[in-house]
Order: C-alpha cells, then structure tokens, then sequence
C-alpha cells in the first residue's frame, strides 16, 4: 500500500506544481487563460452551440468532440473521456448546455494548457537546467503560440493530447537522465491515454524506450523492452476493438475516407501550406477569412480559416525560428533527449508535409507538435551555457521574436473577437 502510495505523489508531484515558482506560472498562465476563455464562454456561443458541430473557428469540431469525441478511426478511444467531460460540465451547468456548460468547458481547457505550461517549464528547469530567466522567458513564448491561446478554451481532443504528450516526455525524460527503463504500466497508460485521444500519436510513446541504456547491447533489456511494447499495444488494440464491436473492417474503410478527403486539396502551393500552416500557424496568427457554412440540417453560419502570411516579416519569423531549432538538433546531436523530440516531430511532419493530411488547416495540429519548440530552444541555450557572448546573442533574438509574436497575436486577437462580435454573439 505505502509503495502505491509513493507512486501516487510523485505522479501527483510530476503533474502539478510543486514549486512557489511553478505555481507561479501555473497562476499566471491560469488567471490569463481563464480571463479569456471566461470572457468568450459568458458573450458567445462560438465555444458550444448544439446547432454547429464543427468548423466554427479554424475547422475545430467542438459540438462534435464534445458529444462524441470524434471519428473512431482517429480518435479512437476519445469518446470515453468526453463523455466524462460533457457528464461533468453538464453537472456544472444543471444539465442545461448554456453559459455555465461553456464556462465549464472553457475552464476545464483553461486548467489543460496552464498544467502543460507547468510541465514545458519543468522540463526546461529541472532536466535541461537552464537559468530561471531563460526558462521564463522560453514559457511565455510558448504561452503565447496560436496553438496555445485557442486551445485555453477550446474543448478539443488537441487540448488534451497537448497535455498528456507535454506529461509523458517530461516523464520519459527524467527515467531516460537517472538511466531507468520506463515501465510497462506506465508505457501502457500512455499508449491508451495518449494514442484513444489520436490514434498517430501513439507511435510517439514507444520513441523513448530505443533510447534506453544498453538496450541494442542486452538481449535480456531488448526482449524486455519488446514485451513493454507488445503489452501496450495489445492494450490499447483491444479496447479499440472493444470501442467498435470488433467490426475492424470499419477501421481501413473509414481511414481511406478521411485520408482522401483530407489529403487532396489543391488550395495554395505546397510550401506556402507547409510555412504559413504546419510551421506558423500553430505559433503565429496570419490573417482569417471567413466561410459560408452549414450544418448539413438547414442551419446555416459562419467559419474561420487562416489565411497564408502575407507579410515577409512572418515569413522571416518562421524561417528564423526554423533555422534555431535546427541549429539546437545539430548542436545536440548526440544527445538522446534531443533525439527523442525530433523524431516525434519528424512523425508529424511526415504525416502532415509528406503525406499531406490535412495539411491546408495543419495550424489545427499543434497540439500534437509544438512543445517541442520551446524544449529545442532551451537545449540549444544549454548548449551554449559556457558561452556568454552566445547566449546574450541568444537572449536578444528571443526578446525581438517574442516582442513580434505578442504583438501580432494579439492584433489578430482582436480580429477573432470582431468574427465573434459580428456573428456569435
């Protein structure tokens, strides 16, 4: 029982704050988060509304999400932890889906992103071991991603997954530093947590387990790693399955839909899609259009969709930012933590830039990928920590991005409150 219950406080430990400086920015990040989200939740309807299941703002399926969770072929096991959180949002709320309900969803998104703050923050403190200046200046940049401020109030499976993958990296990141292996248990609940909420990311868990010591010099730690992986796997299969009545045809029939409907849009040129989109959108806001949509039931309103940059300065942002996170993988490139991040982003860039998917609203995947920004830029200042000229260097391109991206985004904020002034109020 006391083994249980050590495992349980320093899960409890790994998750929340547990740090006057942590919960600082856990606060922080709360009280901003939750000023917006409580703001959009209490004059708008754009977070829920029953007659809108999805596209309302930059293709996010809220209605959809909330009351399903999603197509199974995706978001495979997603349906049971939003029927959690409709079921507890709807006792909030007295079982009315009003402003109280979006509030709920609204605060429960809110407390998601501000613990994934908590969790970049201590990653960047406590296994990369920067300075706590550099630390907090590398956080407020993430704080203040596209990705990052709509998802503090959207009820999405990438809010959650964001969370988890933030969890699990932080996880595998302190076994990997003390050379432990990552259990089966553990890599089974991440395996189902991570991989139910979308069904790619799942690959994901299993990266760091080639990175364990020894593992390719001892068959004994192979096989073992091998039964870890099994283990979760057959998990995971089996309550997919379960999820659907064992009907696996469905699975291949309905993941060929999407991959054609998603994949096969000839809208803007492939690299314009691939920097305004999969690399900037998810961090800098380009402009919005808005769209004629319907519900497919005579309800007819109106969407919101990134639009490619059209300014050279946030082309050069994105490029420059890209060019830093290069530099940091090269300069670390032995080291295994670093690996771990790039081939989990490498794994969405496939998906997304190669294969495609999605990529004309690809901004709506950064929950899947951009952690992974903020961890390389504080590797690359660790790299550099013996050198002061460098790191001042350093500093000083942060301070000039961070100064651009808040004031673009929060110009083209004020642009998004326009949408909802005009049309959902």
């Amino acid at each position: 029982m006391s083994f249980i219950k050590t495992k349980l406080i320093h899960l409890l430990k790994q998750i929340f704050p547990s740090s006057y400086t942590e919960l600082a920015v856990f606060l922080f990040f709360l009280i901003c988060y939750g000023t917006l989200g409580t703001y959009i939740a209490l004059h708008y309807r754009i977070i829920f509304d029953s007659r809108i299941p999805w596209d309302a703002y930059f293709s996010f399926d809220n209605k959809a999400i909330v009351m399903t969770g999603g197509s199974f072929e995706r978001h495979p096991l997603a349906y049971y932890f939003f029927n959690w959180i409709r079921e507890f949002s709807l006792m909030i709320s007295g079982g009315k889906m009003d402003a109280s309900f979006r509030l709920t969803l609204a605060w429960l998104s809110n407390t998601a992103i501000s613990l994934c703050m908590v969790q970049i923050f201590k990653y960047l403190k406590n296994i990369i071991r920067l300075p706590l200046a550099i630390s907090l200046i590398l956080i407020l940049f993430f704080g203040l991603f596209s990705t990052s401020i709509i998802l503090s109030f959207t009820p999405e499976n990438f809010t959650y997954t964001l969370l988890l993958l933030s969890i699990y990296n932080y996880y595998a990141a302190i076994k990997l530093r003390k050379e432990e292996k990552i259990p089966g248990s553990a890599l089974t609940l991440a395996g189902i947590t991570i991989g139910g909420l979308t069904i790619t990311n799942i690959v994901k868990v299993f990266i760091p387990i080639l990175f364990e010591k020894d593992l390719f010099r001892s068959w004994k730690k192979f096989g073992n790693a091998v039964f870890r992986v099994i283990l979760a796997t057959v998990c995971f299969a089996f309550l997919y399955l379960l999820r659907i009545d064992f009907k696996y045809q469905n699975i291949f029939s309905k993941t060929n839909q999407q991959y054609e409907k998603f994949s096969n849009v000839e809208s803007i040129p492939d690299w314009d899609m691939i920097l305004s989109y999969f690399f900037g959108g998810s961090i800098l806001f380009p402009s919005f259009m808005t769209t004629d949509k319907h519900n497919m039931k005579g309800f007819d309103f109106k969407g919101l969709l990134m639009e490619p940059y059209s300014s050279a300065f946030c082309y050069a942002f994105v490029i420059v930012l890209l060019v830093l996170i290069l530099w940091s993988y090269f300069k670390n490139f032995r080291n295994k933590l670093v690996q771990i991040l790039v081939i989990s982003f490498v794994i969405d860039i496939v998906i997304h830039c190669i294969m495609r998917f999605g990529l004309h609203t690809s901004y709506i995947y950064g929950g899947h990928f951009v952690f992974v920004y903020p961890l390389l830029l504080g590797w690359l200042f660790y790299a550099y920590r013996s050198e002061p000229r460098t790191i001042s260097f350093l500093t000083v391109i942060m301070g000039i991005m961070l100064a651009f991206l808040l004031t673009n985004n929060l110009f083209r904020m004020s642009d998004f409150f326009q949408f909802l002034e005009t049309y959902y109020q």
